[in-house]
């Protein structure tokens, strides 16, 4: 998976910003379906990049971990 630079944040920043409307604000059944879909698109993002973040540290630990039993 290619990460572009920001992206967790921005996506994270817009799914705030779709609970925040959710929440707060009076929207049709139809645009809170739209959103609620969107959101779940987000957050699956997030987790894949997440997921990602946490592969790539694990390898450098280990690498690291590896160079120093040697």
């Amino acid at each position: 998976m290619t990460q572009k630079s920001g992206e967790f944040e921005t996506a994270l920043a817009r799914l705030e910003a779709i609970v925040k409307q959710l929440e707060t604000e009076e929207v049709s059944l139809d645009l809170s379906v739209e959103l609620f879909k969107e959101g779940k698109e987000l957050a699956r993002r997030c987790e894949g990049l997440l997921k990602a973040a946490q592969s790539a540290i694990d390898a450098a630990a280990n690498g690291s971990a590896q160079t120093e039993n040697n």
